[in-house]
């Protein structure tokens, strides 16, 4: 039943679009009992609500508005009020931003911290909770090095360092709550356009022929790893998916 999405409550951070919503999509195409979907974009974030309500019945989903690196206990309270119980968080929601250093690291290294924390504390089965899954959302830039952005990659090796040792099998056993990672490759979404990360003309441009000549994939075949990847992965591991190939363990 673990790795069954059928019934399954779901919160999604950065669901309002791209990986997020796609993610969403699928989860409730294959059963899950109610999504709710987190983003700081409020506009984004209730209309893509309102699609999957159409698509999938107005009781489906829901969405708050949420800043991951700040509304961690005010919306967690109003979920847990609500719903009582969940049974995976996706930790989505990323920046990319070469200049913004702090930023990053609260975005993509410190909130997926303690909102994996927060929810582990809630499932625990020695603490009475039913076990869950928290599926973390690394990239290639978390265990493949390049000269390019060191920043970005120094927050996607956060991620994966936390999840194998977060979800390993040790605490696996002797908790019951799953931590998996997925590793995107390059993918076409809104976060790549803007792919600036340097001010040195010359690095920028060794960049951006890197890009020209890397496997690159569509967000649909992310979304479809991470099903894959809740059905099929053990706790502590991490999963790849480039070029829109199957996933494979790194």
């Amino acid at each position: 039943m673990e790795r069954n999405l059928e019934n399954k409550t779901v919160i999604i951070t950065g669901g309002a679009r791209g990986i997020g919503y796609s993610t969403a999509d699928k989860f409730l195409k294959k059963g899950a009992r109610h999504v709710i979907i987190l983003d700081i974009n409020e506009k984004q974030g209730q209309a893509s609500a309102e699609t999957l309500k159409s698509k999938y019945g107005v009781d489906k989903v829901e969405f708050y508005k949420c800043d991951v690196t700040s509304d961690l206990e005010p919306v967690t309270k109003k979920i847990f009020d609500k719903h009582g119980y969940i049974d995976v968080l996706v930790n989505n929601a990323g920046i990319y931003n070469e200049f913004m250093l702090q930023k990053t690291i609260a975005i993509n290294v410190t909130a997926v911290m303690e909102w994996s924390v927060k929810f582990f504390e809630r499932m625990r089965k020695d603490k009475g909770g039913n076990g869950g899954t928290v599926i973390n959302i690394a990239s290639i830039y978390g265990f493949r090095v390049d000269p390019f952005i060191p920043i970005y990659q120094g927050s996607k090796f956060a991620v994966m360092g936390f999840t194998r040792s977060f979800g390993h099998p040790y605490r696996y056993e002797k908790y019951g709550v799953r931590v998996v990672a997925v590793c995107p490759g390059l993918t076409h979404t809104k976060l790549t356009v803007r792919s600036k990360m340097s001010d040195d003309p010359s690095v920028q441009k060794d960049f951006e022929d890197t890009l020209e000549t890397a496997l690159w994939q569509q967000i649909e075949a992310v979304s479809n790893a991470i099903v894959d990847v809740f059905e099929k992965g053990n706790s502590g591991t991490a999963w790849l998916i480039e070029g829109s190939k199957p996933i494979t363990e790194v």
